[in-house]
């Protein structure tokens, strides 16, 4: 899109990096254009995101960090960077007494060891319907034991090691603690050198036992009966991840009740959740699991453009205390999961790929103006979304405010950091603010199925969906 780039990669990738930047010269991409920076996090990444030069930041990673990325570039550096964040998840599966074992177990290998787990996508949490969870156990273990753990530059190697020896013994004592309490049901041999990790399987009530991502070959497993779904989609929800999903099962209804209700970027019907395909499968997370737009969706090159025509008005923020902006926020009817736009994009022979977007929520127009609110409202309903006119808040409010997913100022650059340094200090997800109502491409949340047609596995009209 015209930019130059700072690429900084993680502490512990830099020959990987080297070695793409080095093809990227050799395809024509000018020096001017593109700069490697190899170092230390905290003070090469730090350096990069308080610079004032600075004007877009793209990052994978952690949550944790995303969010300390965000504080620190609207403490410091240029009040109006963009973020985009593609961050973790607690991603889990749910496979029903109606799915195909063989295709199941394949795709549970695929999605929770391959890379060593090493995924943001990759599957952390498997609920198995009851009635079928003892053969269905028994067939993944055993498949669990014929995967090859050796040096990745065998060509026949299944699963590598751990990117580093401290990650791998932060894993190990989680493991340890599980075998502590008598919680791993399954583990498969490793070899005695090397910072590899034991493919584990570990018992849990649900996905309410994981506090955190285990980033690593760890899987967690509990039973279902077919009256919990619901249950489990408010669990899931209540992570506050939404990052990827995988359902195996052939009763459509059940697999349209999940789509529907479950609040995740991108959902996999009997196929496996990892290696998303730019064009096909648009990538990316909600809440906790990212920022949006989704990597290689119709969105995502707009916010690599900015409209520098924007006007700013001084900001009056006497009138409007934080109990009545709530009520304000409050009034504003919450919007359903009514569809925006649904499209079928290209992929491979016995794959259906659908993008659907839905309104971003409730968004908060600051003006500072009535005549700029009402302005920046009538945008944000053309988007689809719930617009909340507030005039006269103090900005430092929005760090208490609830029930809103991003806001709308066009203000000064002290008022635009001041909002932007309250919005970083919010505990939870990363909440936009916006300074240009015409520039909403991003109002909105994306969400894609993909689905394996192919593996319905015979005359899926006798199954019947019962509770």
């Amino acid at each position: 899109m015209g930019n130059a780039v700072l690429a900084k990669p993680a502490d512990l990738t830099p020959i990987i990096a080297i070695r793409a930047v080095e093809l990227m010269y050799e395809a024509g991409v000018p020096k001017s254009s593109l700069q490697l920076l190899i170092g230390d996090g905290p003070v090469i990444g730090n350096a990069l995101v308080t610079s004032k030069l600075i004007d877009g930041i793209c990052f994978t990673g952690s949550t944790k960090i995303a969010k300390l990325i965000n504080k620190n570039s609207v403490s410091k550096g240029n009040p109006y960077v963009s973020l985009i964040a593609e961050t973790g998840g607690i991603n889990a599966m749910i496979v029903d007494s109606t799915a195909l074992p063989e295709q199941a177990v394949k795709d549970i290998l695929a999605s929770s060891f391959q890379s060593a787990g090493q995924r943001c996508s990759a599957l952390r949490m498997l609920y198995i319907q009851e009635d079928i969870a003892n053969n269905f156990l028994e067939m993944l273990f055993g498949a669990m034991d014929e995967l090859i753990i050796d040096d990745p530059w065998s060509a026949n190697t299944d699963i590598g090691p751990i990117i580093s020896s401290s990650a791998a013994k932060d894993i190990k004592k989680y493991i340890d603690l599980a075998i502590v309490n008598n919680r791993v049901l399954h583990q498969v041999k490793i070899p005695t050198q090397g910072s590899f990790v034991k493919p584990t399987v570990i018992k849990v009530k649900s996905i309410t036992d994981l506090k955190k991502e285990i980033f690593g070959p760890v899987l967690h497993v509990a039973t279902f009966k077919a009256g919990d779904i619901s249950r489990i989609v408010n669990d899931i929800n209540n992570t506050g991840y939404g990052l990827t999903f995988g359902i195996h099962s052939r009763i459509d209804a059940r697999i349209h009740y999940l789509c529907e209700n479950l609040n995740i970027g991108n959902i996999y019907v009997n196929r496996n959740q990892i290696g998303a395909v730019v064009g096909s499968q648009p990538f990316g997370g909600e809440g906790l699991s990212g920022t949006g737009p989704k990597a290689g969706g119709p969105s995502y090159l707009y916010q690599f453009i900015k409209d520098d025509d924007v006007k700013t008005y001084n900001y009056n923020d006497k009138n409007t205390t934080l109990e009545n902006a709530q009520l304000l926020i409050d009034d504003c009817s919450q919007i359903g999961r009514k569809v925006l736009n649904s499209t079928s994009l290209p992929g491979p022979t016995g794959e259906s790929n659908i993008l659907t977007t839905y309104p971003k929520g409730v968004v908060l127009c600051l003006g500072p103006t009535k005549t700029i609110a009402e302005i920046q409202a009538e945008n944000v309903r053309k988007n689809g979304s719930i617009a909340c006119i507030i005039l006269g808040l103090s900005l430092r409010s929005l760090r208490e405010l609830k029930n809103f997913s991003a806001v709308i100022l066009s203000s000064t650059t002290e008022n635009v950091r001041d909002a932007k340094k309250a919005l970083a200090d919010r505990n939870g997800n990363i909440i936009p603010l916006i300074t240009n109502a015409k520039n909403l491409q991003n109002m909105k949340i994306e969400r894609h199925v993909c689905i394996d047609t192919t593996a319905a596995g015979g005359n899926v009209d006798l199954l019947i969906n019962a509770n």
